[in-house]
């Protein structure tokens, strides 16, 4: 499975960024998807996740009421709306695929990963 991020960019504190990631080359709905996050310094964190039909979320706690993920598995797409974004929030974003079948968090329960797109939230 390949995993493509984009609508990476530059924001203002408070303004919003929608990603997007495109994936291709599996069964699009036979994974869970996640989105992880990578600030400079620091570990690689989970940031949201979402069952292969989409009736499931589960989210970072600092992120949720602000963040939302959402696919659509007929054209193999997985979405972070992202609002009121904070300064913190600034981070490489990266998009996973896993084969199992809980939301899960932790990085190694994910089997594919894209490149990531960078956000960055100015005060």
């Amino acid at each position: 499975v390949q995993l493509v991020e984009s609508g990476g960019g530059l924001v203002q504190a408070g303004g919003s960024l929608r990603l997007s990631c495109a994936a291709s080359g599996g069964t699009f709905s036979s994974y869970v998807m996640g989105w992880f996050r990578q600030a400079p310094g620091k570990e690689r964190e989970f940031v949201a996740a979402i069952t292969r039909t989409g009736g499931g979320t589960r989210y970072l706690d600092s992120v949720k009421g602000r963040f939302t993920i959402s696919r659509d598995n007929a054209k193999n797409m997985v979405y972070l709306q992202m609002n009121s974004l904070k300064p913190e929030d600034t981070a490489v974003y990266y998009c996973a695929a896993s084969v199992r079948v809980g939301l899960g968090y932790k990085i190694g329960e994910y089997n594919y990963w894209g490149q990531g797109t960078q956000v960055t939230v100015s005060s």
